[in-house]
């Protein structure tokens, strides 16, 4: 399982397949709430495939979550179901106001 200190989060990756769609809603969302709770932590969108070295977190629909941990071992992956009702950016912002560790949903 991978785990990251609260002030260790800097980059958190928003994944998709392909697409820019729902995943591109569900991770303007998670922007706009990172940034209410005035967290500095940089929010952004990109392909599975894509995932920056420097990612601290990957957020990944439920289908894409095990590419994303072979994509970015060294990241937490937090996985969920509904793009636009997503319980994992929830957990995560909630973690990150409370100065919280974040760990991933399944050992890597």
């Amino acid at each position: 399982m991978v785990e990251k200190a609260a002030a260790d989060v800097r980059l958190v990756v928003f994944v998709c397949e392909a697409g820019m769609g729902s995943s591109l809603i569900g991770a303007n969302q998670l922007k706009r709430r990172v940034k209410d709770a005035g967290l500095g932590v940089n929010v952004i969108h990109a392909r599975v495939g894509e995932i920056p070295p420097d990612a601290d977190v990957v957020l990944a629909h439920e289908g894409l979550a095990e590419r994303a941990r072979n994509a970015a071992p060294g990241a937490v992956v937090l996985s969920f179901k509904n793009f636009l009702n997503n319980p994992a950016a929830e957990l995560l912002v909630s973690r990150l106001s409370a100065g919280q560790p974040i760990s991933s949903d399944r050992p890597a």
